[in-house]
């Protein structure tokens, strides 16, 4: 009988590890990282966006009024 103290890596478990070692780390690049917040200003977050008294204000109030509120 033969003893072999040294374990070989055969091909077959060579393959298997690479195979093991790409799946790990395909699917760690496929894990999202987590998102960071804006902070947020509350007075732009309060602040009116438009002028109530703008041309474009006063014209969709007039092009979009109906007959009867004239």
């Amino acid at each position: 009988m033969k003893n072999d103290p040294s374990p070989k890596l055969l091909r077959r478990d060579l393959l298997k590890l690479t195979m093991i070692g790409v799946g790990a780390v395909s699917a760690a690049e496929l894990l999202p990282s987590p998102a960071s917040a804006k902070t947020v200003d509350l007075d732009q977050k309060r602040k009116a966006r438009y002028r109530s008294d703008s041309q474009e204000v006063r014209n969709f109030y007039r092009v979009n009024a109906y007959p009867g509120a004239r």
